[in-house]
């Protein structure tokens, strides 16, 4: 339960969707009970029906921000840098024309400190520090940085979606938000919400459910490889969060009176459960979640989750696992489905 090797598996290529389906919610959804464990098929679309009119949802309002920028040092050699934690950045900031963020850099040659990285005549930046394959570049920029951003950069699609060009197309920069995305600061989607339409969500709000925004802005803590033989040694990167007074406070009446917390997302399930007390009372605020859920948690918030299929050895599929069983998740992943729902 604690190796690394007991979340490997097999993961052809071409069971890897590499374009959306042309309607959000027309995405198959199984869902698996995770006391009895049997498993049903449907459409992402029959959700509503799937719910009790008095279950909240918990959604991850975080928008991906265009944070993968090329550029050449000055050598002339080509470098590709991809912002981590933005939010985190800004906060510190405290010099006008100057950001200092966490990057992952790509050259052909690893950066030392002090190589400089030209992006544009009113973006530079220049490599601080490093380590565990993490830098930190300090940019020094002209005007808006995120204004820069959003005229340079591009959505950072995770590498094992790729494109015949390198970088992403118009539409994927459309598709790779949630259609609720409304706080920048993200380098990923929070996938599970990508299957959402406006219709499903008017739908479903007819229908008495509630919906309640927080947001963790994804950074690198969520695909950061686990390289440890027993993985009670790893240790999340920290994604800035922040909850609403109204959403904790929506939180806390729903679990009063007794109805169900759905989580979209192991995002929403790492806040939430970072955010709560022992009791499972969730405080407003915001921070840093460092969070790290592996079988042997106890889920304090949520009582059901809607999440995709997860890599082979990722802390992702260790949280999953945690909340409705390895053996069930590892079965269920070979029954096929985009999306899974656990109740």
């Amino acid at each position: 339960m604690f190796r690394l090797s007991d979340y490997a598996y097999s993961l052809p290529e071409e069971c890897i969707a590499l374009r959306p389906v042309p309607r959000r919610d027309r995405s198959r959804l199984l869902l698996l009970n995770r006391q009895s464990g049997k498993a049903a098929h449907y459409f992402f679309s029959d959700l509503p029906d799937l719910l009790r009119s008095d279950d909240l949802i918990v959604i991850n309002n975080t928008k991906v921000i265009p944070g993968r920028l090329f550029g050449k040092k000055a050598t002339g050699g080509k470098v590709e840098v991809l912002l981590l934690d933005l939010p985190a950045a800004l906060d510190k900031s405290g010099e006008k024309g100057l950001i200092v963020c966490e990057c992952l850099v790509k050259s052909a040659k690893r950066p030392k400190k002090g190589t400089r990285l030209f992006f544009h005549d009113h973006l530079e930046g220049e490599v601080t520090g490093g380590q565990n394959g993490c830098y930190t570049v300090a940019f020094s920029f002209d005007g808006d940085f995120m204004g820069l951003l959003h005229r340079l950069g591009c959505i950072p699609l995770p590498p094992y979606i790729r494109r015949t060009s390198g970088v992403p197309t118009p539409e994927d920069a459309k598709a790779y938000q949630t259609v609720y995305a409304s706080s920048e600061g993200a380098v990923a989607a929070p996938t599970a919400g990508l299957h959402f339409t406006p219709e499903l969500l008017t739908t479903l709000k007819e229908r008495g459910i509630t919906l309640v925004e927080i947001t963790l802005h994804v950074g690198y803590g969520t695909f950061l490889p686990v390289r440890k033989t027993d993985i009670r040694e790893h240790r999340m990167h920290p994604e800035t969060y922040a909850v609403s007074k109204e959403a904790a406070e929506a939180i806390r009446a729903a679990k009063t009176r007794g109805s169900r917390i759905v989580a979209v997302g192991t995002t929403c399930v790492r806040t939430l459960e970072f955010a709560s007390d022992e009791t499972g009372r969730i405080e407003s605020g915001s921070g840093r979640c460092d969070l790290f859920i592996y079988p042997g948690y106890r889920f304090k918030v949520i009582d059901g989750l809607i999440t995709n299929f997860h890599l082979p050895r990722s802390t992702l599929l260790m949280l999953v696992s945690a909340f409705a069983g390895r053996e069930r998740i590892l079965n269920a992943r070979v029954r096929g489905g985009k999306c899974l729902m656990f109740m």
